[in-house]
């Protein structure tokens, strides 16, 4: 949607700080995920059913009583509900629970960088749909995505897998859910609040799945730190994350703010690097780069498409 107003200022402190932190805790949440499966003996099925829950329930609440938004008129339109039911369980759970298999099987680092593949499934998506043959510069972003996949999992040998096949699967899978993720909801942003959206996307991603994984059947070892960590997870991962993410579209562009949240991946390998110990060679660091130089070619791409097309100071707001 547009809107006749100032433009935004092009660095905005507030809005970098917001997006970066929504983004490192996005990063921490993976490794802390991690340590749950790892060392703890939680299951991603148990971790996803409460995280969404939980969250949903409070994402929905915070938008009733914070923001003031009628969460349920939503429900009366049966073209939006289907779109809703969609997006909750083949988007929102979908790449919560790949995401989660893919760090279980391998580790935060790479799952989470092989999930910010989604930019580069999403472009190729469009190109076919649009038939629009690609440029030289969208082809050497693709190129280095692909290049990235195979130093991050082969580190550079060709024979030799790094990580596991089911880690490879879950990780392009929870790309492929992302992707779905993101260009889905389109219709339904356009006419409801994200926090709505997202909040029943949770929620119904949740009630789901409780009928595959109830809540209540629980495997792991409970102590003063799993709990901290399921409580990080839910609470700052999660929700306080989106808060924040959301926020800095109120100061920051959507490219600006997509860039910046590139942060996430390199959030998620220096901790697991440095608090979990995941050995991560000069391989893994060059397929991390480019796959995260895919990211910021694209967005420039779009950005600088955006730019031709206004014919006057107008801003882009979601």
């Amino acid at each position: 949607m547009l809107f006749e107003t100032k433009v935004k200022p092009l660095r905005n402190p507030k809005g970098i700080l917001m997006v970066l932190s929504a983004a490192a805790l996005w990063g921490i949440s993976g490794a802390v995920a991690q340590y749950l499966f790892h060392q703890k003996g939680f299951s991603p099925e148990w971790l996803v059913v409460v995280r969404l829950l939980i969250s949903g329930s409070l994402l929905l609440t915070f938008a009733r009583i914070k923001e003031n938004l009628n969460i349920w008129d939503i429900w009366k339109n049966k073209k939006d509900v289907t779109s809703l039911l969609l997006f909750s369980i083949l988007g929102i759970l979908a790449v919560q629970y790949t995401y989660f298999a893919a760090i279980n099987h391998s580790n935060a680092a790479t799952a989470t960088i092989l999930q910010y593949l989604a930019p580069m499934l999403i472009f190729c998506y469009l190109a076919l749909r649009t038939k629009k043959f690609p440029t030289l510069k969208e082809t050497f972003a693709v190129v280095l995505a692909l290049l990235g996949t195979f130093l991050l999992v082969t580190q550079g040998s060709i024979q030799t897998l790094s990580i596991s096949g089911l880690a490879l699967f879950w990780g392009l899978s929870s790309a492929l859910a992302l992707a779905f993720y993101t260009l889905q909801p389109i219709n339904l942003l356009s006419r409801w609040d994200s926090a709505i959206i997202t909040g029943w996307g949770m929620l119904i991603g949740g009630v789901s799945f409780s009928f595959i994984h109830p809540p209540w059947v629980f495997q792991g070892q409970w102590s003063l730190n799993s709990f901290f960590a399921v409580s990080f997870i839910v609470l700052f991962g999660t929700l306080i994350a989106f808060y924040f993410y959301l926020e800095s579209l109120r100061y920051n562009t959507a490219t600006e703010t997509s860039l910046l949240a590139c942060a996430e991946p390199l959030a998620a390998a220096l901790i697991a690097v440095i608090w979990l110990k995941v050995p991560f060679g000069i391989s893994e660091w060059l397929g991390t780069f480019c796959i995260l130089s895919t990211i910021i070619i694209l967005s420039l791409i779009k950005n600088k498409e955006i730019l031709n097309t206004e014919k006057k100071p107008l801003e882009i707001g979601y």
